[in-house]
């Protein structure tokens, strides 16, 4: 374990980072600050070619089929997406780790092994795959946003790295995460903030920002990230993407590095983050379907179901009853989620489909043990790394504090910076846990009574946030989707193709507010603050329900499409 100073391995890692970047990639007349929305600039910068947009606005399954058919090469594919990865760094710093050049000798090898053999070596030939900056790759270096890891190389690959490679995949880059991970926005010593591309003032969201940016960027077609509390789902919804919470033991997790190891009441799950839901199916189907339990004891033995993709059990898809929780009784979301919301209902009742209203059941006391089995060691877990190098455990996510010169004393709760508790006091955090688990089970078989199908609701329609992508900083309620990791629901991010409006967004009038923390949220909404924020939504299954959710996922989002395309003008 290093004992240099926290400044120094900063420095020293981002000049080693910085040689990674070619230098003819590098730009120089970057938009300035000001610039808030940058999407669009990778496509206007000069350093891509016209066949490299082309390739990076492509979706995975095109990609995929032009890389089997030989019309693009691995390698043309990898440089395309390299590229337009870094200039994706360079707009809003989501990147920790660039290994272009291990990863255009893998995409060479492939393009060998295709023509040789003249087959794929797998289900995801010659796809680029970015990573999580916890997912280790055997020889590339890992912080995991902390000064004190720097230096620190793999000796192996983790599990799905080597799912991943096996299935034919090109790794060529990590992307940027929180200090110890345990954070809903994404900011370290090591590599700084990450910022949304839609609005360069707010948040990414985290743990996976680095990944949400960079996809939303076009810089990778599918990412790797992971999920405790909301760490695939805020991502993808503050940027417009797709993106799966699977439930415990479907994806292979052994050989991570994360904060809280030995922590197994609520655990991580990796996840796929993606610009296409085409994206977040072909990576589940590939992994599971590569027999990932043989490398991983914590995997259960189900490979792709496609009787559950077909919704065998949810009526064969044909007459869904859908619940939409509008609010969660702790926090009334801002109009633009209400909308989403609304929206989403009308297309599904204009596709056919049954839409009924959820009633939320003590998410409050849900969110409360959650946070009490999350916080329980990870004080201590956090000392014990930092104190090699003595950097600051970072307390608050406010881009005004500067940690070089002070260290703020008021940690809030979602740094879960409080003393342990005892083994029995955990036992009984875990034992409310499971209580409140099973009675959301028995209250959501009760609703058979009212969905009119005979079944329960096949799916709940949900907020992912009480906001969409808030300012830096102010990202500090996960209550919306830490329901899931506590009762271990599959859960599904969609975007709606909606964006924050100032006059279908207007403020509402004042309401009777559930808590503080609904009155701070009330007062936090000015429309012009979320500016071309997309909006999304995520639909909850239930446990290990994979294969439905992606399915229920394609009939929401065709019915959403439907209704947002614009009339055919009559000729």
């Amino acid at each position: 374990m290093t004992t240099k100073n926290w400044k120094d391995l900063v420095a020293e890692k981002r000049e080693r980072q910085l040689s990674q970047i070619p230098k003819e990639w590098i730009i120089e007349n970057l938009p300035p600050k000001e610039t808030l929305n940058v999407v669009d600039f990778p496509e206007k910068c000069g350093l891509l070619t016209e066949k490299e947009v082309e390739i990076t606005n492509t979706g995975v399954d095109v990609l995929l089929e032009n890389l089997a058919s030989s019309i693009w090469s691995a390698v043309e594919v990898t440089t395309a997406f390299s590229k337009r990865a870094v200039i994706a760094h360079q707009l809003v710093n989501c990147l920790t780790e660039i290994f272009i050049d291990r990863a255009l000798r893998r995409a060479a090898e492939l393009d060998k092994y295709l023509k040789s053999t003249g087959k794929v070596l797998g289900p995801l030939h010659g796809l680029p795959i970015s990573l999580k900056d916890h997912i280790p790759i055997k020889g590339i270096e890992m912080t995991m946003g902390y000064a004190s890891w720097v230096g620190r190389y793999s000796d192996k690959n983790s599990a799905i790295v080597d799912v991943l490679e096996a299935c034919g995949a090109v790794l060529f880059v990590r992307t940027n995460l929180p200090q110890a991970i345990m954070w809903a926005e994404t900011f370290n010593h090591v590599f700084g903030r990450t910022l949304n591309p839609f609005n360069r003032s707010l948040t990414p969201g985290g743990s996976s920002g680095g990944e949400g940016a960079l996809i939303a960027l076009k810089g990778s077609p599918l990412g790797v990230a992971s999920d405790i509390g909301a760490s695939v789902r805020i991502p993808a919804v503050f940027n417009g993407l797709y993106g799966l919470r699977p439930s415990y033991g479907r994806v292979p997790y052994a050989g991570c590095i994360n904060a809280l190891e030995g922590q197994e009441a609520i655990t991580f799950v990796l996840g796929p983050i993606s610009d296409s839901l085409e994206g977040v199916k072909r990576f589940m189907k590939s992994v599971v379907n590569h027999n990932p339990w043989i490398m991983d004891p914590k995997v259960i033995k189900k490979p792709w179901n496609e009787d559950e993709y077909r919704l065998v059990g949810h009526g064969a898809g044909q007459r869904l009853c859908f619940a939409i929780l509008w609010h969660d009784e702790i926090v009334l979301p801002h109009p633009p989620i209400t909308r989403a919301l609304e929206h989403t209902k009308q297309a599904l009742l204009a596709a056919g489909h049954h839409v009924v209203d959820w009633k939320p059941l003590k998410h409050l006391e849900i969110s409360n043990v959650v946070y009490k089995i999350l916080s329980a060691g990870a004080k201590e877990d956090f000392l014990k790394v930092t104190s090699s190098s003595l950097e600051p455990i970072i307390s608050t996510m406010d881009p005004s504090v500067d940690y070089e010169t002070s260290v703020p004393s008021d940690l809030p709760p979602s740094r879960m910076m409080v003393d342990g508790v005892s083994a029995y006091e955990f036992w009984q955090a875990q034992k409310q846990r499971s209580n409140l688990r099973q009675e959301y089970w028995d209250h959501w078989n009760a609703t058979v009574s009212m969905t009119g199908t005979g079944r329960p609701v096949d799916a709940i329609i949900s907020p992912c946030a009480p906001y969409v992508a808030p300012p830096h900083g102010l990202n500090r309620n996960i209550n919306y989707t830490v329901i899931c990791n506590s009762h271990d629901y599959t859960a599904l991010v969609l975007p709606t193709g909606l964006t924050v409006d100032p006059i279908l967004d207007a403020p509402k009038p004042s309401h009777k507010f559930f808590s503080m923390m609904d009155r701070a949220n009330y007062e936090l909404y000015e429309p012009a603050k979320f500016k071309d924020a997309p909006i999304g939504i995520q639909i909850i299954g239930r446990t290990l329900e994979e294969e439905a959710v992606i399915a229920m996922g394609e009939i929401v989002d065709s019915a959403i499409k439907a209704k947002t395309k614009p009339p055919t003008a009559n000729l």
